[in-house]
């Protein structure tokens, strides 16, 4: 049974464009989504409604590591990003679903989280450290602005 829900909210000093595109470019989201300690591999990501993605995070430590893909829902540019997503261990069943909101603020960006259906075996409050810290090394990721 698929019960947890997330939810954050953050203010970044970026763009809604560069936030968006940190969620849709591979190499992007290999660098900030997986949490402290963890790798990732995308596999493919074909980042249009309809399209799919897979990738896998890998524990640094262990080696043990798991895979996740699903479908592009929603995509409004520079607004909203919605997906599925799925976990290939039959030991974490069930569809969780993310939408991902941007709005442009004062100082930057309002991003707002909600992933939806989170196996009930994974404890909520490990997903929310793992956001929080995915959503550091996001604010790192998207935040500098480096000249050419």
């Amino acid at each position: 049974m698929t019960t947890g829900t997330i939810r954050l909210q953050r203010v970044l000093r970026a763009t809604p464009e560069r936030i968006y595109r940190a969620f849709l470019e591979p190499e992007a989201i290999a660098k900030w989504l997986p949490p402290y300690g963890f790798t990732c591999q995308v596999h493919h990501m074909d980042a249009r409604v309809g399209g799919t993605y897979k990738m896998s995070f890998r524990n640094f430590g262990t080696g043990n590591g798991h895979s996740f893909g699903g479908e592009y829902v929603e995509l409004v540019p520079f607004e909203k990003i919605r997906y599925s997503d799925r976990f290939d261990d039959p030991n974490l069943p069930g569809q969780m679903h993310a939408t991902i909101s941007l709005r442009q603020v004062s100082c930057g960006t309002e991003l707002s989280i909600v992933q939806e259906g989170v196996p009930e075996v994974i404890p909520v409050e490990m997903c929310y450290l793992g956001w929080q810290e995915s959503l550091v090394q996001l604010a790192k990721l998207v935040e500098p602005v480096i000249p050419d």
